[in-house]
């Protein structure tokens, strides 16, 4: 159990999407925070003010410093547990939909944009060279404005072979590669007629779902050039949503925004239904075929998605994605479990827990 004081205190970086996408949430949240500068990979000397702090078991963006029951400090850095963390220090302006049933759609969608989408964000990045070379350019002096351009592009050469060298763990590889960017474009068209009559995934009102989305869209609509000049010509509308996301401190809400309220039977919109249907489509046979492989103690993932050939490194954080859901659709109650089960009818997201 980790405890947190107000103002949170995290290290992270901008070209993290995770660290954007909590960034985003403390502020529509208006929960105090205090943002460190710097990276687990590397702490420049001009931070060095800031006092040694522990390390998290995986050393990932971002960084969050809590204590634990005996008082140490440790640091967490995986962002949709902290969220739920987070909830505990305010019930105002929450980002868990009140009905269950609804709040597990969200973290399936969270799941899916932290998960699934992060593989194209990687992908556009690290695959076409006008993205290569302005990431290069651009993340290391993110952690260090001053440092001469001879640092940089020593700094910049070692983060671009890191990052490409990691593709093999994202799933982006020539067998995968058309799978990755025919999803993202149905993801984009789907997403944007949605917005058209939703202002956020699930009503009136962000959840955790629209800021993980957030976050990897900070990457692909406001960052790397490929996948920006894809969504100002396919999705205007994405990219100014996506501009919207990062400070809703002054949006208000009310009791009644969620798209769902009580357990009588109700409908999703169409357009929700059909985002759920390509989550379904493509990421939940990715973590089926996951778990499959990790049970069966093999090393690569081989299998189908969308009538593609998959191919790739399993992953076991993803089997915990897996198991973590499972655990929240374990916890509904009968006639909780009948309404999820009618919101997501015609897609394959019950795949997941059958």
């Amino acid at each position: 159990m980790v405890s947190f004081e107000i103002p949170l205190e995290f290290m992270g970086v901008p070209g993290s999407p995770y660290t954007r996408k909590m960034l985003a949430l403390l502020r529509y949240r208006r929960i105090p925070y205090r943002l460190i500068p710097g990276s687990r990979h590397r702490v420049e000397p001009e931070h060095a003010r800031y006092r040694q702090r522990p390390e998290p078991k995986v050393p990932l963006l971002p960084t969050f410093y809590g204590v634990d029951e005996a008082g140490k400090e440790i640091a967490v850095c995986d962002s949709t547990p902290l969220i739920r963390e987070i909830e505990s220090l305010s019930a105002e302006r929450s980002v868990i939909p009140d009905e269950p049933a609804l709040g597990l759609i969200n973290s399936v969608l969270e799941d899916y944009a932290d998960e699934w989408l992060t593989k194209a964000m990687f992908h556009y990045r690290w695959n076409y060279q006008p993205d290569i070379e302005k990431a290069g350019q651009m993340l290391p002096r993110w952690n260090n404005i001053t440092a001469s351009d001879t640092v940089m592009a020593e700094r910049g050469q070692q983060i671009r072979e890191r990052q490409i060298a990691r593709l093999r763990y994202v799933g982006s590889n020539s067998v995968t590669a058309e799978t990755i960017e025919k999803s993202f474009l149905s993801f984009l068209d789907l997403i944007d007629k949605h917005l058209n009559i939703c202002p956020f995934l699930l009503g009136k009102r962000p959840a955790s779902s629209d800021f993980a989305v957030y976050g990897q869209l900070t990457c692909m609509a406001l960052f790397d050039p490929t996948p920006q000049k894809l969504i100002l010509e396919r999705a205007p509308r994405v990219h100014a949503w996506t501009e919207v996301l990062e400070d809703l401190s002054g949006y208000e809400i009310k009791a009644n925004d969620w798209l769902i309220s009580g357990t009588s039977k109700q409908k999703l919109p169409d357009s929700l239904v059909s985002l759920l249907a390509e989550v379904g489509r493509v990421y939940v046979p990715y973590l089926l075929a996951n778990a499959e492989a990790l049970n069966a103690e093999k090393a690569e993932i081989k299998t189908t998605i969308a009538g593609s050939e998959w191919q790739q490194q399993a992953f076991p954080y993803q089997y915990k994605c897996l198991q973590w859901l499972r655990g929240e659709h374990k916890s509904l109650k009968n006639q909780q479990l009948e309404q999820f089960e009618s919101l997501v009818s015609g897609t394959d997201i019950m795949n997941l827990f059958n």
